[in-house]
């Protein structure tokens, strides 16, 4: 029985709540089958983050060269890119094998406020990465970075949206889990439409992987030939679950649960 074969190019993380180690379960979830290619070790806890290990931006190609020459890709996600030169090398894997779709999670910054992207990549993301995104899932703060503004409420999360979608990218997804209130809001964003996705926020500090998980949902999705817009609903649904079934773990920011269902819609619902 074959199965959609989904990439993640992101880092590990020790602690198993994110990163390429979401990435997998996420992607083992929705029935797809996951590979890597690891571009920067992590010690890395519930807590923090300790210390980061970023491989070689060779090394990271030649991991995406092995799983595309040989295995085949029908949809790749992005994570933790590092630095200039990983996401340089990224960018141009990715064209050159014609990798797409192409979910794209900035990961700027952990929730521990830990920097996860050197700052001088960030014009590179917006000259070599976003132009050949598909799906955009930056959440507010890395939006603000991006764009340089402030982003306080529903009103200019969608102006934020559309800003960001003109950058090149043809789906945005701007999460609005960071702004204040009862519901969390995400602005789906395409060059025709605006749709707006919201749930009641879980108050709760085991959040940790909800970002790589949101993306690696939405690239299993799109693997599938679900369109953007059934993609990212399925994958947002999920991560809600994901959160209300949570498990405490470690003494700080535990993870969400991955064993969490996906809803009946991942089996056909959303398919072109």
């Amino acid at each position: 029985m074959s199965r959609p074969r989904v990439l993640t190019v992101a880092g590990s993380d020790s602690g198993g709540g994110a990163g390429i180690q979401a990435d997998l379960k996420t992607f083992f979830r929705f029935g797809t089958y996951g590979m890597t290619a690891v571009t920067a070790l992590t010690a890395q806890n519930t807590v923090g983050v300790q210390g980061i290990f970023p491989a070689s931006a060779d090394f990271v190609a030649a991991q995406m060269d092995s799983v595309a020459c040989d295995i085949g890709v029908d949809a790749v996600k992005t994570g933790m890119l590092a630095d200039q030169a990983i996401l340089e090398k990224v960018a141009d894997r990715v064209a050159n094998w014609a990798l797409r779709p192409l979910v794209v999670d900035p990961v700027m910054v952990a929730k521990s406020g830990d920097q996860l992207l050197e700052k001088g990549a960030i014009d590179q993301l917006i000259d070599k990465i976003l132009p050949l995104t598909d799906v955009f899932t930056p959440n507010v703060p890395e939006a603000e970075i991006l764009l340089a503004r402030r982003i306080r409420d529903q009103s200019e999360q969608e102006e934020a949206a559309k800003a960001l979608q003109r950058l090149g990218c043809r789906v945005v997804v701007l999460k609005g889990g960071h702004l204040p209130g009862d519901v969390c809001t995400d602005v789906f964003r395409d060059a025709e439409r605006m749709h707006v996705l919201s749930t009641p926020r879980i108050q709760t500090a085991h959040t940790h992987g909800t970002g790589c998980t949101f993306a690696a949902a939405i690239a299993a999705g799109l693997a599938q030939g679900w369109d953007a817009l059934a993609a990212v609903t399925i994958a947002k649904q999920y991560v809600d679950r994901a959160i209300k079934d949570r498990f405490s773990l470690g003494s700080g920011r535990g993870p969400i649960n991955h064993w969490a269902s996906p809803t009946a819609g991942v089996e056909g619902d959303g398919r072109r």
